[in-house]
């Protein structure tokens, strides 16, 4: 179930740049950005952190706990936090402060609702004999749907069944602290971090977690640079780094994808993760000379395999063969996403009979038709009668 297909939904009116914060830091952000004016939440990105704990798993986690975030909202934003016991939605006093924090899985504007257990935060912000009102500014691609910023009202039937508050707290206006400056700490024990998932023995279960660590340092690195642009140009460097958190972030959730179904694990993949952490530092605090772009590669695959693999990706992302061939990348295509890339990578194996090597499996090579083409193994080559040494295996 999709967080729209689950209830109607009103847009909210607060303009918050919500697709750089974590489901937690969003709605404080909002909150703050209400009392404070625009911008006010790109504050939690002021410094660049890299401070693992043990997480789940004994696996190291870059997740900040709630009370983590909570302490550094109130250090940054301008906002109070009055804790509160847990207790059930409907018994408490809702406002625009009124900050709770659930599990999604029960929640039923989200697409994790019945999917997935996780905390999630949002906002109670009104309440009367028939209805509760709650707003939620989380923005994100999830396998079972979009998460976008808005505002939804339940029926009192339907709040009976939210699950009890894992935390609830009323946050309130507070004196603006000075606005702190783009800082960078220094990064320790990046190799140690990325070993430990590359040596934990259950493969699937690790690639699972660090899909989640690699959506967290790539969103908190977009952030950091958010906010670094309020101080100065952004260099080429940091924006290729950002990109590059992108990209690893999308990698990591096509191999775990691919492990899940039984297929080889890429590598390098944990390698790729340390060099990002130890890069960090030297790319977000010093412009640096644009790189020439890498020429394309002259190759492309031949006619037939680029109208089998355009028709496919059409009907992956809704679109047509004629767009995607004509040269239009994928990640320009309404709705594309990390998830629509793993749909569209089982359907062309499945469908026409072609093989990627787990190495290739990097969003870099699923750009458009003609990348996917170049690193495609057909185990049956579409006209391989007419000319049956055009490919190589």
């Amino acid at each position: 179930m999709t967080a729209e297909s689950a209830l109607p939904a009103e847009p909210t009116q607060l303009a918050l740049d919500a697709h750089l914060f974590d489901c937690v830091q969003v709605n404080l952000a909002a909150a703050a950005e209400r009392w404070h004016g625009p911008g006010t939440g790109l504050r939690l990105g002021a410094r660049l952190r890299f401070d693992p704990r043990v997480g789940p798993a004994g696996l190291p986690t870059v997740e900040s706990g709630p009370a983590t975030q909570l302490a550094l909202a109130e250090a940054t934003l301008g906002i109070t936090a009055r804790p509160g016991a847990a207790v059930r939605v409907e018994e408490l006093t809702p406002g625009e402060g009124c900050f709770v924090l659930a599990d999604a899985y029960h929640l039923p504007w989200v697409p994790y609702h019945r999917q997935q257990h996780i905390e999630h935060s949002f906002l109670l912000v009104a309440a009367d004999a028939t209805t509760l009102t709650v707003e939620d500014h989380y923005h994100n691609e999830t396998p079972w749907g979009s998460a976008r910023p808005g505002t939804w009202r339940l029926t009192r039937t339907q709040a009976a069944t939210l699950p009890e508050c894992a935390l609830a707290v009323e946050l309130a206006p507070d004196t603006l602290p000075p606005r702190p400056a783009p800082a960078v700490d220094p990064v320790t024990g990046a190799q140690e971090y990325a070993h430990a998932y590359a040596a934990h023995p259950d493969r699937a279960a690790a690639l699972r977690r660090l899909t989640l660590e690699t959506w967290l340092l790539a969103r908190s690195r977009a952030l950091h640079a958010a906010w670094l642009g309020r101080y100065r140009t952004v260099g080429p460097r940091a924006t290729e780094q950002v990109a590059a958190w992108r990209a690893l972030a999308e990698q990591t959730y096509l191999a775990s994808r691919r492990v899940a179904r039984g297929r080889p694990e890429p590598s390098g993949l944990t390698d790729r993760l340390a060099d990002l952490l130890r890069t960090d530092p030297d790319a977000f605090t010093a412009p640096a000379a644009p790189t020439a772009p890498a020429a394309a590669s002259p190759e492309s695959g031949a006619a037939a395999d680029r109208l089998a693999v355009a028709a496919t990706a059409a009907r992956v992302l809704d679109t047509t063969p004629h767009t995607l061939l004509a040269g239009t990348r994928f990640n320009d295509v309404p709705g594309f996403s990390s998830f629509r890339l793993a749909e569209l990578i089982d359907r062309l194996e499945d469908d026409l009979g072609v093989e990627f090597d787990s190495d290739d499996l990097t969003p870099e090579n699923f750009q458009d038709v003609d990348a996917v083409c170049r690193i495609a193994r057909w185990t049956a080559p579409l006209g391989a009668q007419d000319d049956p040494a055009r490919r190589e295996a």
